[in-house]
């Protein structure tokens, strides 16, 4: 009877220190990529400092701009890898942030969530976004003003209305800033537009908004 006691609280200590064990270098990674870069990406790094292997039951981001995968779909133990992280910048701009959930047959930690953090230069400044007329308003032009960053040089702007119910005029008024004057045809009625601001030589393009509301004049 002594004897089936001992092995059966052998075999409980056996299995308690035999395990899968994924220690993370670091959970949170924070990237500063620069004006023009398509793409941030991150390395989340770890080792198996289990006895036993590891295996990766599923990796899945937050949203749809970020791409994450792993070197390994099992980790033997005291062997290290990675799992890469990839955020499409595309148009976005200040801070990013996007998670990735990790799930391991680890019975400690059988999920963990890594965090890439993006902080993406605003290349322009732009204010307002928005420029609008009462109806009746006098037919007056208004100013928005645009000035780029440091790290992002315009030597030209170009802007362009989604409707001919608004004129455009772009003036240089220092280095990297523009002053952009719209006026409406009339302000008789509601109409809209989307103004398109990009930068010569470049890729991306911003965006403010023209409208006539049926509000009344400003006196």
């Amino acid at each position: 009877m002594r004897t089936r006691i001992f092995a059966f609280t052998l075999s409980i200590f056996l299995c308690a220190i035999a395990r899968a064990e994924l220690k993370w270098e670091q959970t949170a990674v924070e990237l500063h990529p620069t004006a023009g870069d398509k793409e941030a990406v991150g390395h989340f790094k770890y080792q198996n400092t289990g006895s036993q292997p590891v295996r990766f039951k599923s990796v899945h981001t937050s949203c749809g701009c970020t791409v994450a995968q792993s070197q390994k779909e099992e980790v033997p133990p005291g062997e290290k890898g990675e799992i890469t992280a990839t955020f499409k910048i595309g148009d976005r701009t200040g801070t990013q942030v996007k998670n990735v959930t990790v799930e391991t047959n680890d019975p400690d930690h059988a999920t963990t969530v890594l965090t890439l953090k993006a902080v993406i230069p605003q290349e322009l400044e732009i204010n307002p976004t928005f420029v609008f007329w009462g109806q009746g308003e006098a037919l007056k032009s208004k100013s928005i003003v645009v000035r780029a960053s440091k790290d992002f040089p315009v030597k030209q702007l170009k802007v362009t209305s989604s409707s001919p119910d608004f004129q455009t005029k772009v003036e240089q008024t220092g280095n990297g800033q523009f002053k952009i004057d719209v006026q409406p045809r009339e302000t008789s009625r509601e109409i809209a537009a989307k103004l398109v601001i990009q930068p010569e030589d470049s890729p991306k393009v911003f965006y403010a908004t023209a409208r006539v509301t049926n509000a009344p004049a400003i006196q």
